[in-house]
């Protein structure tokens, strides 16, 4: 296929539970192609001037930027900051609320101490319990001056008159009450507690990892009351609704950072590519909107902290997963027709846009979500400061029917002494239509 399709990087803004950090993995097959850069999203209030507001206001900016608070509280289309943004979940839809610093509906009558307490609890002034769609239990661990920078910065945006749209939750779940028990289940509220035994970067990173960062949000399996256990933190999980699979981020292998370099892990979280892979789905809009701009020295904190999370499992090993012969001939053929020619006939890939699949952790994933989709849907790395031209992948769900999709997903989890298990025409086919952010 002739690389003609030109990248648009702006995309779709998360929703949901689903909405941050996602998918420390590489992008899969077929040629790619250089993108149409896309401009900075602007979060200063209109005529305002970086270099003479006060430190607290930029400092709040850079935080709010860390926290990612743009993805969701800006819906498609609208106005900075004014919510809207429709969160499906498996519960029912919740709208983001405006946080301009609109009197009648957004925090504008809010005071300080208001919006610290709200961080801190996950309490509305009023009292009424914040629904975790927002992530609480990663903002309570936010200090009390990060808060009050965050609420500065966001006192000096535009206010914007726009009412709040009410969420449309099925029975039971919309009955507020029952969030005291996914409270007691589920939220410790405090602020983080450096770990005296590790060193000033390493808290660091711990603390925009595990409070602003949230990345806990995506990376931790969800279970039916929509809390995730302690011990399965940072392994990885499927992503509600939006049918993603967040790989995990430990030591393991299972997409895991266990043989990442902190440069790769800095290069794919500040550029959205690396020698590793480049970020894509979700993932993408986080780096976009958010970790582009973070400092170097604050990624490479994030990176550190990353780097250490513990093995959960250890790398897949042993004999190739076995493969129907004619499948696997399919796919071979199919690799060599449209994928080969960026990513090798061996699965070498060519460093840094067409990245490597053989002996690529994130092909062997116990799941075979992501590989699907990027062979459906395409690949797209957002464009960013440090990558502003970035090469994309093209969607291939209109040239191969599920057989086929089905045939090279599994010849490239499973050639070159890849690990990963065999896939089904069926399995494509119920991602066939899945939600492209």
């Amino acid at each position: 296929m002739k690389p003609t399709l030109r990248l648009l990087t702006a995309g779709l803004l998360l929703s949901g539970a689903a909405m941050l950090l996602h998918a420390l993995s590489a992008p899969l097959i077929a040629q790619s192609h250089a993108a149409e850069p896309a401009p900075a999203t602007p979060i200063a209030a209109a005529g305002a001037d970086t270099d003479t507001r006060p430190e607290i206001v930029k400092r709040g900016e850079y935080l709010a930027r860390a926290g990612d608070c743009i993805a969701c509280h800006t819906a498609p289309r609208g106005r900075l900051f004014a919510g809207g943004l429709a969160m499906e979940t498996p519960f029912g839809t919740l709208y983001s609320p405006n946080i301009t610093p609109d009197a009648q509906y957004g925090i504008g009558t809010w005071s300080q101490e208001a919006f610290f307490k709200m961080m801190r609890t996950g309490r509305k002034p009023n009292g009424e319990l914040i629904y975790p769609a927002m992530p609480i239990a990663q903002y309570t661990k936010v200090t009390r001056e990060d808060s009050d920078a965050i609420f500065a910065f966001l006192k000096t945006v535009e206010p914007v008159r726009e009412p709040n749209r009410k969420h449309t939750l099925r029975f039971p779940y919309n009955q507020r009450e029952l969030l005291y028990g996914w409270r007691t289940l589920y939220f410790r509220e405090g602020e983080f507690k450096p770990d005296p035994t590790k060193s000033v970067e390493w808290n660091r990173g711990a603390y925009l990892v595990e409070g602003l960062g949230h990345c806990t949000m995506c990376h931790t399996k969800i279970n039916m009351l929509g809390g995730s256990s302690q011990r399965d933190q940072f392994a990885g999980g499927l992503i509600p609704v939006q049918n993603w699979y967040a790989p995990s981020l430990t030591s393991d292998k299972d997409g895991g950072l266990g043989d990442w370099s902190i440069k790769d892990i800095v290069d794919l979280l500040q550029a959205g590519i690396s020698d590793r892979g480049a970020v894509y789905g979700p993932m993408a809009e986080v780096t976009y909107h958010s970790l582009q701009y973070l400092s170097d020295d604050d990624i490479r904190a994030m990176a550190v902290y990353l780097k250490s999370l513990p093995d959960k499992s250890g790398r897949k090993s042993g004999p190739t997963a076995p493969t129907n012969t004619n499948v696997f001939a399919l796919g071979e053929k199919i690799y060599a027709d449209k994928c080969a020619i960026c990513h090798g006939a061996k699965g070498e890939g060519q460093l840094q846009h067409y990245p490597p699949l053989a002996g690529n952790q994130s092909i062997e994933m116990d799941s075979a979500v992501n590989p699907i989709r990027i062979v459906l849907n395409g690949g797209f790395p957002p464009g960013t400061m440090r990558n502003p031209e970035p090469y994309g992948m093209p969607p291939f769900g209109q040239e191969l029917n599920d057989t086929e999709a089905a045939a090279v997903v599994t010849y490239i989890r499973t050639a070159w002494g890849n690990h990963g298990q065999p896939v089904t025409a069926r399995q494509v086919n119920e991602l066939r239509n899945a939600p492209l952010h």
